[in-house]
């Protein structure tokens, strides 16, 4: 996250990605958690070699979808396996 001035007002702008520990402690979940739902399928996110990063945009679609449809969303319906490859 980002803070910049811009005509005396402070603007916060969000990362496009978010590590693990960002998203886990967003969410009021353990890392270990959040990793384990990653390799399952059952949480979008983005491998890179080694490395894995959590779309923003993923999980604000997400919770606007709970929104707007009252109810909750299963987050392994927003996944995209590419490639034939498990998650």
């Amino acid at each position: 996250m980002s803070v910049e001035e811009a005509a005396g007002q402070r603007i916060v702008r969000r990362s496009r990605f978010l590590s693990v520990a960002e998203q886990a402690d967003e969410l009021g979940i353990s890392e270990v958690t959040l990793y384990r739902a990653i390799k399952a399928g059952e949480f979008p996110a983005v491998r890179i070699r080694g490395r894995v990063v959590i779309p923003a945009g993923a999980v604000d679609a997400m919770a606007d979808a709970a929104l707007a449809g009252g109810t909750a969303v299963d987050a392994a319906s927003w996944v995209v396996v590419q490639r034939g490859e498990e998650a």
